[in-house]
C-alpha cells in the first residue's frame, strides 16, 4: 500500500521532488567540485587497497573481489578514475535536480554510495543511499514533476506510433510485423 502511494500519488511525487532536490543538490555541487579542483582518487582507491573493509574480530577481508578490483582494475585506470565520478556525480546531480532520467540518476547514485561504502568510506553514504531507494521507490512518479514528467505523454504517444507501424495495429501480434512474418 504504501509503495502504490509513492508509485501514483501526487503529494507524494511532491516530497520526492524535494528529497530529489535535496540530493541531486548534494550530488551535482560535489561533482562541481571534483571537476574544478583538480580531483585526484588515486590516494582513495590505493588507501582502499591498503586498509580494506575489514571484520574486527578476525581482520578478515569482507569484500575481496571489490578490494581486487580497486587493485587490478580502477588504480591502473585511474584516470579514467578521474573523469568518471566527477563527471558522474555532476550528470547525477543534474537528472536529479531536473527531473530528467530521474530513475537513471537515482540507480548510479546509489551504485556509487554503495561503491564508496564498500571501500570503507562511511562519511554521509548511508543517509544518501537510503534517500535514494525512497526516490527508486517511487518509480515513474519521481519526476513527474520534472523533465521525465513533461516528456512522458510525447514518449507514449512515440512508442505507441512506433507499435502501430510496426505491427500494423496497436499493441497488436508479436515482434514481427505482419509482412515480414510471411516471408
Amino acid at each position: 500500500m504504501v509503495a502504490k502511494w509513492f508509485r501514483e500519488n501526487k503529494w507524494a511525487a511532491a516530497a520526492i521532488l524535494l528529497l530529489r532536490l535535496y540530493v541531486g543538490w548534494d550530488w551535482m555541487t560535489h561533482g562541481w567540485q571534483k571537476m574544478t579542483g583538480g580531483f585526484d582518487a588515486g590516494g582513495f582507491l590505493q588507501n582502499a587497497v591498503a586498509k580494506p573493509v575489514a571484520d574486527r574480530a578476525t581482520q578478515e577481508v569482507l569484500f575481496p573481489t571489490y578490494t581486487w578490483f580497486i587493485e587490478h582494475i580502477a588504480l591502473p585506470n585511474v584516470k579514467l578514475i578521474n573523469f568518471l565520478i566527477p563527471v558522474g556525480e555532476f550528470l547525477i546531480g543534474l537528472g536529479l535536480i531536473v527531473g530528467g532520467l530521474t530513475l537513471t540518476a537515482t540507480f548510479f547514485a546509489m551504485m556509487l554510495n554503495f561503491l564508496f561504502l564498500f571501500a570503507g568510506t562511511v562519511s554521509t553514504n548511508p543517509w544518501l543511499l537510503l534517500i535514494g531507494f525512497i526516490i527508486f521507490l517511487a518509480g515513474a512518479n519521481a519526476g513527474r514533476f520534472g523533465l521525465d514528467g513533461l516528456l512522458k505523454p510525447y514518449v507514449k504517444q512515440w512508442w505507441n506510433a512506433r507499435g502501430e507501424g510496426r505491427n500494423g495495429a496497436a499493441g497488436g501480434g508479436g515482434w514481427l510485423g505482419r509482412n515480414e512474418a510471411r516471408h
